[in-house]
């Protein structure tokens, strides 16, 4: 989606619920405040957050899951962006207080998620387009892209939908030499997803399958914060011992968050606060991962009966509802070290069977 590309280059993008129509800027990228949005002739003095965000900010719960507050005209960049990035928060305690704007939350919402599809903090500064205008027009007139908030809202599940099988290869790896990879793309030729297939596994029993959301410091790196290498190679190996199995390489990182706001999670774990509040500060839910992807890829390779790596009761859950049958869940956990005790506890904690 090109209005994905504009906000991660810092450019306005107009988003409309039917009647409804902002204009929109990420807020991480309010280098010259609302310049951007003030040199279109708008009026930009609302800011939009999540509904985490804003308990962070004990800004006091309104029941929705977007909370829009009203900005002056005048407020510089930094400001903006802090109130947006929470590792800075412990420097500025008093904060406050904000006046919450009676908004149509449904427009500001939908920004807020494409911000989540965009890998970006979950925040935009916004304003109402002119009066009596209609916003095809007036964004084709300003040369900005119009996104339909529906369109937002099912962008990544009916993404998913789309992926297909573009290119398979024999990859022999240390943990096993009879290993093929097969790589998905989906419609709009975003983000690519690759199956790790492990021997020669049969659709007509149930095959041993792990999903493995990517993780760049884990998985290359060979980090210690977290279990995450030690379980893409356990993996392969389990399934190398077993026969066959299938591991889905997943471009979910940080739990779907990506990850410069993995980074920014780990600054805040570095302040103190535990894999889980460090995402709510974020503004982000605990986990962001949709399981959609996993399931085409399953039923493209022809499996529908699996055995599932994972300590991960949501795995499951979320699979099944998917229409996958999960037979079994196979436990897959390893010792923490000095750095990932807290971590792994954390996930204890909120459900993981470890």
């Amino acid at each position: 989606m090109r209005a994905i590309a504009d906000l991660r280059r810092g450019t306005p993008v107009v988003v409309r619920d039917g009647a409804n129509a902002l204009a929109i800027l990420a807020t991480e990228f309010a280098e010259d405040g609302l310049k951007p949005l003030s040199e279109l002739g708008l009026d930009p003095r609302h800011l939009a957050i999540t509904a985490q965000r804003a308990a962070v900010l004990n800004i006091a719960p309104t029941g929705q899951t977007s909370v829009v507050l009203a900005i002056s005209p005048h407020i510089d960049s930094a400001t903006l962006r802090s109130l947006a990035d929470p590792t800075s928060d412990l420097d500025h305690p008093l904060r406050g207080p904000f006046r919450v704007a009676p908004q149509d939350l449904s427009v500001a919402s939908a920004a807020l998620i494409l911000c989540k599809r965009a890998r970006l903090l979950p925040a935009v500064v916004f304003a109402a387009l002119p009066e009596n205008v209609d916003p095809s027009v007036w964004a084709a007139a300003h040369d900005l892209l119009l996104a339909d908030a529906a369109a937002i809202d099912d962008f990544e599940v009916e993404t998913a939908r789309t992926l297909t099988p573009v290119s398979g290869a024999q990859v022999p790896l240390a943990d096993s030499e009879t290993t093929r990879i097969v790589a998905f793309r989906p419609a709009d030729a975003g983000i690519e997803h690759v199956a790790i297939i492990v021997g020669r596994p049969h659709a007509d029993a149930p095959t041993l399958v792990r999903l493995h959301s990517e993780c760049f410091t884990g998985d290359l790196l060979a980090s210690l914060r977290c279990d995450c290498g030690q379980q893409l190679r356990g993996a392969i190996q389990l399934m190398q011992d077993a026969g066959a199995g299938v591991l889905l390489y997943l471009a979910q990182e940080g739990r779907g968050i990506g990850l410069i706001n993995k980074l920014r999670a780990y600054a805040l774990q570095d302040q103190g606060f535990d894999t889980m509040e460090a995402n709510r500060r974020l503004g982000f839910e605990d986990d962001e991962r949709v399981f959609q992807p996993a399931a085409e890829m399953l039923r493209h390779l022809g499996f529908t009966k699996i055995r599932l790596l994972t300590n991960n009761p949501a795995k499951v859950t979320g699979l099944t509802r998917l229409g996958i049958d999960v037979t079994e869940r196979v436990a897959h956990a390893f010792p923490p070290n000095n750095h990932n005790q807290r971590y792994l506890e954390t996930k204890a904690q909120h459900g993981h069977q470890l």
